[in-house]
């Protein structure tokens, strides 16, 4: 068991890497506002894709960055009603005549239903 230990270091406490030779990230520092006057600088990369336009606050409130553009807003879809789907199959002279054949059905039937007094 001797022969397997490693003896004089302390395992996972010590590091032997060093520095030399290492160059940190370029950075990006984006200012945040928050309502109630506090700013906060955060560092991003400086080839981040997206960089948030909000950003919580220490005070809790959403604080916001005048450096980011604020995102596109997303086009409305029209809501399709019933009346308009019905309007690409028909057009208003066809509805017209089918209102009128079925309000001659409606009429004919009530005129065959035998009156009680």
């Amino acid at each position: 068991m001797a022969e397997t230990s490693m003896r004089g270091t302390r395992l996972g406490a010590l590091s032997y890497e060093r520095d030399d030779h290492v160059a940190p990230a370029e950075r990006r520092i984006v200012r945040y506002v928050c309502p109630a006057g506090h700013t906060s600088d955060v560092p991003y990369f400086v080839d981040a894709d997206e960089i948030p336009r909000e950003w919580t606050c220490r005070c809790g409130e959403v604080a916001i960055s005048e450096e980011i553009a604020p995102p596109e807003p997303k086009a409305e879809r029209h809501v399709r009603t019933h009346w308009d789907m019905l309007m690409e199959r028909r057009t208003r002279a066809d509805l017209e005549e089918l209102l009128e054949e079925r309000l001659a059905l409606l009429r004919e039937s009530r005129e065959e239903l035998p009156r009680s007094a």
